[in-house]
């Protein structure tokens, strides 16, 4: 029996693992090979860019949301938007940032900023909200448990109201955005909304994003990373179809479309993303009524379902299917300067992770897309439930952000939030 084994590990077995090695290597070369060099828009070579057929001078509102961002402000957040400031001119720029429940020093690094600004001449809106404390006050102070409040949501456990997560996140968003509206009653309006996050990024991140598809966009967005090579805002991100990613790793899609995209890295037409910078044409949020953030109905929350405010955006936006939402992979932004440095290369992912995530994208695809139907199955019955429950005399309820829905109930805790 030894010496049967033996021979058919000689004969058969050891020829057929060289073969498969050397079939892997000829795909890990392939994979290797096909990285395109990442390609940034230079600064120095882009001053203006297009619009309507005509070179202009692109205006900028930017906006952002802060809470415990003291130490991304000072090593690098900061310094950053002063570039930006000089590249566009502090005539085309206004900052908005609204800051609330801070445990750390981020009022103070705002104001800093915002002393900054004042000198180099840039209109500007720092809004410095609650205290922690206040936050905290205001979560535990729940309605009675008879009354029922917008966002508020029931808790079956614990018997009380909970205030959910993403309508809190959505006000103060649109309170960031609400100068926007305020400045145009007095004649001034923007091309461009630029959202930023908590992420370290240049100059050249953000005029290769703002020329994303030579302008032709609704929505562009940067990728996101915390730790390199996993991308990080998988609640927001929806490919072409509509589907979540298969992992975090590149080429992260199940859509062939998207992911053939994500390997070329050229622009990735998706249904929605976010990922650290995005950037809007404006037009929508000047339209009557104006694009506005906002979370799923009360009543569909209930039935333990959530969507990103950073999801639903874009299912809103009238513009989206003219002209797409696209992520842009040449645009890496970190959450921490050290992530930011391993991004900065000619080619990304590295030879290694470019293998190792093809990989599991390959290996994981037949699991995720399961769970993917599961997961959709799942919230598909209980909209529609939702929908076959329309109060009479009502419209027939519906939400265009379908495809943002996950099983999840998200909820504001102490000083952060949970799930239900």
């Amino acid at each position: 029996m030894l010496l049967s084994y033996r021979r058919f590990r000689r004969s058969y077995l050891r020829p057929a693992l060289l073969f498969l090695f050397f079939v892997f290597l000829i795909d890990a070369f392939r994979l290797v090979r096909r990285r395109p060099d990442t390609y940034r828009t230079k600064a120095s070579e882009v001053h203006q860019t297009f619009k309507d057929g005509t070179l202009v001078n692109t205006t900028i509102f930017i906006a952002s949301v802060h809470r415990n961002t003291e130490e991304i402000l000072r090593t690098a957040w900061t310094q950053a938007v002063l570039d930006l400031v000089d590249y566009f001119g502090p005539e085309n720029v206004y900052f908005s940032a609204i800051e609330s429940g801070s445990q750390d020093e981020s009022k103070a690094a705002l104001l800093d900023l915002q002393t900054l600004l004042d000198l180099k001449g840039v209109a500007n809106t720092v809004s410095l909200g609650q205290t922690v404390w206040e936050q905290l006050e205001e979560i535990e102070t729940r309605p009675p448990p008879d009354v029922q409040v917008p966002t508020w949501i029931w808790n079956t456990v614990e018997a009380q109201w909970e205030m959910r997560r993403i309508p809190y996140l959505a006000r103060v968003r649109n309170q960031a955005m609400g100068p926007l509206k305020e400045l145009e009653s007095q004649g001034r309006t923007f091309d461009k909304v630029l959202w930023l996050n908590d992420v370290v990024f240049d100059t050249e991140d953000v005029v290769t994003l703002l020329n994303t598809r030579d302008d032709r966009y609704a929505a562009a967005c940067s990728m996101d990373y915390k730790h390199v090579p996993l991308y990080y805002d998988t609640f927001a991100l929806r490919d072409d179809m509509g589907l979540k990613t298969i992992s975090q790793y590149w080429p992260w899609f199940q859509s062939p479309t998207s992911r053939a995209a994500a390997e070329k890295s050229i622009p990735i037409r998706v249904m929605s993303c976010w990922n650290g910078i995005v950037v809007f044409d404006s037009a929508p949020f000047y339209a009557n009524p104006p694009l506005q953030f906002r979370g799923i109905d009360d009543s569909l929350a209930d039935l333990h379902l959530e969507g990103s405010e950073c999801c639903l955006i874009h299912a809103d936006n009238y513009l989206t299917l003219e002209k797409g939402v696209w992520l842009n992979p040449n645009v890496r932004v970190g959450y921490s300067v050290d992530a930011y440095r391993q991004l900065q290369r000619n080619h990304f992912p590295s030879p290694f992770w470019a293998v190792l995530g093809a990989w599991m994208n390959r290996i994981r695809s037949g699991r995720i897309s399961i769970q993917t139907q599961l997961e959709t199955r799942v919230v598909t019955k209980r909209l529609d439930q939702w929908t076959a429950e329309t109060p009479d005399g009502q419209r027939p309820r519906y939400e265009p952000g379908a495809a943002c829905l996950i099983n999840e109930m998200q909820i504001m805790w102490e000083n952060g939030w949970k799930h239900l």
